[in-house]
């Protein structure tokens, strides 16, 4: 379904390198798997946060209940390189990933690198861009991503996804509907409570290819260049110092195995390429 979208995914070989624990730069330092591990799983398993609201990076097998996709090959990684088992914890919205950080209920997590989030969790560097744009209705009056920012204007969107923070940051005049989810909000749109929903282009393209809400209606993509959010590993403030996106240049790298083969580094793509 998703496989289009990864033509737009940050260098494969940057996810490698952040799994397997080589470090951005000569002088800098690998934690040893048992510190990190320590760190990163005190429980003794780490438990990593899936997102399934972002189809992109996670689904569910409807049949077999499996959960795939390149955040559960990344989690499998992690925990394979530490040393320790994996417990994949399931969330319906990115919001709800964020909200389970006071509760800790997970370790680790897969998040758009948005600053409203900073507070509490840091990032690794971008794994991959995911696009964001509008569903908009094809008889609608909005000929271009810039006319939705209008008074009158009402955007649905999942409740604490990236797009919900994004847009509250930079739209002016138009106003936005919150869902529990961003599949609520595109239903919510579809039912006529909303102007457009707001999210990730790969979920809206198939929901405008979906049979509309009534028959006499029809939707498209909004015309316009969107907005692309970077998706970053996330870990709670204060389990791991040196983990954040950003940080100064030296500091000690999270991820173990500073040897790895280049033909661990092989197979980790060749993994993550399967679930395209």
């Amino acid at each position: 379904m998703y496989r289009s979208f990864f033509s737009r995914v940050l260098g494969l070989a940057t996810i490698a390198m952040l799994q397997c624990g080589f470090a951005a730069a000569g002088e800098a330092q690998t934690v040893a798997a048992t510190e990190a591990a320590a760190s990163l799983a005190p429980g003794g398993r780490l438990r990593a946060a899936i997102n399934l609201g972002n189809g992109v990076l996670a689904q569910r097998d409807p049949a077999s209940g499996e959960l795939t996709g390149v955040s559960v090959v990344l989690a499998n990684e992690l925990a394979a390189q530490l040393g320790v088992p994996l417990d994949l914890v399931t969330y319906l919205s990115a919001g709800m990933v964020f909200d389970a950080v006071e509760r800790g209920e997970w370790d680790i997590a897969f998040l758009a690198i948005e600053p409203e989030r900073a507070e509490k969790v840091r990032f690794s560097q971008p794994y991959v861009y995911i696009d964001g744009t509008y569903l908009v209705r094809t008889d609608s009056a909005f000929a271009d991503i810039a006319d939705l920012d209008r008074d009158g204007v009402s955007i649905a969107v999942g409740s604490g996804a990236a797009y919900d923070l994004y847009l509250t940051r930079n739209l002016q005049r138009a106003s936005l509907l919150r869902l529990p989810t961003s599949a609520q909000a595109i239903a919510a749109f579809k039912a006529g409570d909303a102007d457009a929903a707001g999210g990730v282009r790969q979920a809206l393209v198939d929901a405008a290819r979906e049979h509309p809400a009534q028959a006499n209606q029809a939707f498209t993509i909004a015309i316009g260049e969107g907005v692309i959010k970077h998706q970053g590993q996330a870990v709670v403030v204060g389990r791991l110092q040196d983990f954040g996106h950003g940080q100064p240049q030296g500091r000690r790298q999270l991820f173990p195995h500073p040897t790895t083969e280049f033909s661990k580094v092989k197979a980790l793509l060749a993994l993550v390429q399967l679930q395209l």
